[in-house]
């Protein structure tokens, strides 16, 4: 089932908590680890899910062996992610690996991604455009409070969600031309 509550402050701090896990079990495997999806975009009404990308150099089964080890659990049917229209179907560009939280802990998905890829890049340009534009993140939160009660299945509300954060993908790209966005900047351009 989805369901959308209402921001939390503690998301930000619940981030930084994971995060500093992450960096401890993963070491320089770890390129840079990453707050995403709507948690990560302050007054965004959410599923209470912590998003976490984790940016890697090249795929090495001992970063999987390392997240197992840490009691992280790998979603084995998803491999790869939502490739938006027009986008290049290589696996390289969106190709992935997806954990869970550790048992007991507070739910969490762990995105390892690597470094550049096209699927790498999307989910801090979507971030950082939401913040930029409060009225777009408004629209987005209503799109997925109204899908969250009429496809209260998670497949299915990501299934027809897909296509509407690709509109944003593509709005977001156009921003990023125009302002000079780049990954890792502290904070978004205001432009």
């Amino acid at each position: 089932m989805v369901e959308i509550v209402e921001p939390k402050s503690s998301w930000a701090a619940e981030f930084r908590e994971l995060a500093e896990r992450l960096e401890s079990l993963l070491g320089r495997a770890a390129r840079r680890i990453d707050h995403i999806g709507s948690t990560s975009v302050p007054g965004l009404p959410a599923k209470d899910v912590i998003d976490v990308q984790i940016r890697i150099g090249d795929w090495d089964p001992e970063i999987g062996r390392r997240m197992e080890q840490g009691g992280f659990r790998r979603h084995r049917r998803i491999d790869r992610d939502h490739v938006p229209p027009g986008e290049p179907e290589s696996l390289d560009e969106w190709r992935k690996e997806l954990y869970v939280e550790r048992e007991g802990d507070r739910r969490a998905n762990l995105h390892v991604r690597r470094e550049g890829a096209s699927n790498a890049i999307y989910p801090l340009l979507f971030r950082d455009y939401l913040r930029a534009r409060p009225q777009t993140a408004a629209a987005y939160a209503q799109l997925k409070r109204l899908l969250s009660t009429e496809l209260r299945e998670g497949a299915r509300y990501a299934t027809v969600k897909d296509p509407a954060v690709d509109l944003i993908w593509f709005a977001a790209r156009e921003w990023a031309e125009r302002t000079g966005w780049v990954p890792d900047r502290e904070s978004p351009p205001e432009v």
